[in-house]
């Protein structure tokens, strides 16, 4: 079995800063890539961001030279660092991890439960 645990989501005014947390623990031998996803009110989920295990990084449009995502591979922990926060950032922000679990090595996904980032003032 396989936890995917985010945190780090809030209410904030525009313009400031806020950093999410992505933790994913349980028996898997590795951790082939992880996401950021959003979803904002009454649309679909949306990719924010990426990073493989080889550190590639892949950034949506809106979220280009505001967000980064980096990785702590030792704790299976994944960031994204959110500067510049806007009103139209406000959403449910979701982690998505893909494992490598089982005696065949294949990659599995997993989704965390979300937690909401809000820009207001």
């Amino acid at each position: 079995q396989v936890q995917v645990t985010e945190s780090g989501g809030g209410l904030v005014q525009p313009g400031g800063s806020l950093r999410l947390s992505c933790a994913a623990s349980g028996r898997f031998f590795g951790i082939h890539s992880m996401a950021w996803y959003r979803q904002l009110s009454g649309k679909e989920r949306e990719l924010v961001a990426s990073i493989t295990g080889g550190g590639t990084t892949n950034y949506a449009d809106s979220a280009k030279g505001r967000f980064a995502i980096s990785r702590a591979s030792a704790e299976n922990t994944m960031y994204l660092e959110m500067n510049s926060l806007k009103s139209e950032d406000t959403a449910v922000y979701y982690c998505y991890v893909e494992v490598i679990i089982g005696s065949r090595r294949l990659p599995y996904s997993y989704w965390g439960q979300g937690t909401q980032v809000t820009v207001s003032s």
